[in-house]
């Protein structure tokens, strides 16, 4: 899984990160693209009985997580088990939809193939005629390169393939025609900006050949309705928009089925008349929290009440104390507060090793002249504190600049007491020794108390940002590169015209595989062999939409 807190990956994601929101939106590749292809055709599948689709978003992680999800989705069927017991037989999709973030933690064309390409097509190295369509939407680590290396795997002239499925979109937005006057509708919101007028034209030409009842399952990359419910009041342009302008102004308000990925974990949300916004996030990527915003995302405008998550909170809020082992699971990170606290140590200059911690008067007062009458020690902590409140999750001003200094001073108190804890080692062991010996001496505390401390306060932070704030999700779960709690959606358009869905669900992926033998059965390269791994099964009972269509 991707070490988001290594130093070396937190440097090349911030680099990524700040030149796609500098050039990105500058750079828009779709304009291109929309002129290479001037014709983009509407896959037909319309004359079909009855179809199934798989959709699996935020894949391309850890191969644990990404093939286990892989192996499960290329079985030709597949018996899933409701919370009731109740036993129901799947199948295959005949249309596999990628629904963004298709690699972590960057894109480009080795780890698309590593951390992508080669999972699914070890999970299904070959199909019979006629094979399985593949379509993806990009997500914003999709675009960190502009989009090139996706282009090049998914869009083209020709039928490209990944495994046994073959890509069929021409551009990074697709229509695909489904039995019964369904629709299958991808868009591409190029790093939160508008919809292009060419995606927009391409909708509108598509609109005009939809049925008169025809209903749309939309996929985006991101769960707009979540970050509206959280941070509208914060943010005015925080909205639906392009969402809402597709239902409202394109589709004629057709649309049933609202899905993204993003947030890599399952939710469901669901209207008064049926109609359903489902995040499945769960393809492969670190697991994301369901506790931490249920008072804001449990009601959404439109009368979308929340209807089932995985994991569920309980089990989320649990999973969450898993940052109290923060040094454990990111080793490297502690280099880091190491040399921070290192820093901030030697640029104090105040002889404090002989006085007593009941002596507090005397401590702050030469703590107070020493960082005064030192600029070093004064920029240094201003720059901590200024870095900490950048680094806070929120989009209240009040709440950033009180939660960066708090948490700043915490670090700041820690490389306080660890040098002076130091000094006074220092000055025992050493009573006669050179001043540079005792400055080792503190030194070497420094880096072993910033690299355990700091990197435990950050732990005790993030729990407490989720915890108690409902902040810091992504960091906070992203820390711990949890592999289990895998998901994902498998859609069937039945012969009456009704839409079933399936939300499927691996609580505890393999952490072992071998070759697959004749025995098996199965068309993947490799199985699961580990006693503890679960096997797939359904979140939630299936959700029906009714058919309305005719014959």
């Amino acid at each position: 899984m991707t070490g988001w807190f290594e130093p070396e990956q937190l440097l090349r994601t911030g680099v990524r990160v700040l030149v796609s929101e500098i050039f990105g939106q500058n750079a828009d590749r779709r304009l291109l693209d929309a002129l290479a292809h001037a014709k983009i055709d509407v896959c037909d599948y319309s004359a079909h009985d009855e179809l199934w689709l798989d959709y699996v978003a935020d894949t391309g992680d850890g191969w644990n997580s990404t093939y286990a999800v892989a192996y499960h989705v290329a079985q030709p069927a597949l018996e899933l088990v409701d919370p009731r017991g109740v036993r129901h037989d799947t199948r295959r999709g005949q249309v596999l939809v990628f629904g963004g973030d298709q690699v972590y933690p960057t894109p480009s064309r080795d780890a698309y193939e590593q951390k992508l390409v080669a999972p699914y097509r070890t999970a299904l190295p070959r199909s019979d005629t006629p094979q399985p369509s593949v379509f993806a939407v990009p997500g914003n680590h999709d675009w960190y390169d502009s989009l090139v290396a996706f282009t090049r795997l998914f869009c083209g002239a020709r039928d490209r393939a990944i495994g046994g499925w073959r890509a069929r979109q021409t551009v990074s937005y697709f229509a695909v025609k489904l039995p019964h006057h369904w629709w299958l509708i991808g868009t591409d919101v190029q790093l939160d900006s508008d919809i292009d007028d060419p995606q927009l034209e391409y909708f509108r030409r598509v609109a005009t050949q939809m049925e008169v009842d025809a209903r749309v399952i939309l996929c985006t990359a991101e769960p707009h309705w979540i970050e509206e419910a959280r941070y509208a009041r914060f943010d005015p342009a925080m909205t639906q928009r392009n969402i809402a302008y597709l239902e409202r102004e394109v589709f004629g308000r057709r649309v049933e089925v609202f899905l993204a990925g993003d947030l890599h974990h399952y939710r469901r949300h669901e209207a008064r008349d049926g109609r359903q916004k489902i995040t499945a996030g769960g393809g492969g990527a670190y697991l994301a929290p369901t506790h931490h915003d249920l008072r804001e995302v449990s009601e959404l405008p439109d009368g979308f009440a929340l209807a089932a998550s995985f994991p569920s909170a309980e089990e989320s809020r649990r999973l969450s104390w898993g940052n109290l082992l923060f040094p454990r699971y990111n080793p490297s990170f502690g280099v880091v507060t190491a040399v921070l606290y290192l820093l901030l140590g030697w640029s104090v200059k105040i002889p404090l090793a002989s006085v007593a911690t009941h002596h507090m008067g005397r401590v702050l007062a030469g703590l107070r002249d020493a960082v005064l009458l030192s600029p070093t020690a004064l920029v240094w902590g201003v720059v901590v504190i200024l870095f900490f409140i950048f680094f806070t999750d929120t989009r209240s001003p009040v709440q950033k600049r009180v939660g960066g200094t708090l948490h700043a001073l915490a670090h700041l108190v820690a490389a306080f007491l660890v040098g002076w804890g130091g000094a006074a080692v220092a000055t025992r062991v050493l009573p006669a020794g050179p001043p540079w010996a005792q400055w080792l001496v503190v030194g070497a505390f420094l880096l072993v108390g910033g690299y355990v401390l700091g990197a435990e306060i950050m732990g005790l932070y993030l729990i407490v940002s989720l915890n108690v704030f409902g902040r810091h999700d992504t960091e906070a779960f992203s820390s711990m590169r949890i592999e289990d709690f895998k998901s994902w959606v498998r859609f069937h358009v039945t012969p009456d015209g009704a839409l079933r869905i399936f939300p499927v669900a691996l609580r505890r992926v393999a952490r072992r595989w071998r070759a697959a033998a004749p025995a098996d059965t199965t068309p993947s390269l490799l199985v699961p062999d580990d006693p503890r791994a679960t096997s797939a099964s359904l979140i939630e009972p299936t959700i029906v939409l009714p058919g309305t269509a005719g014959p």
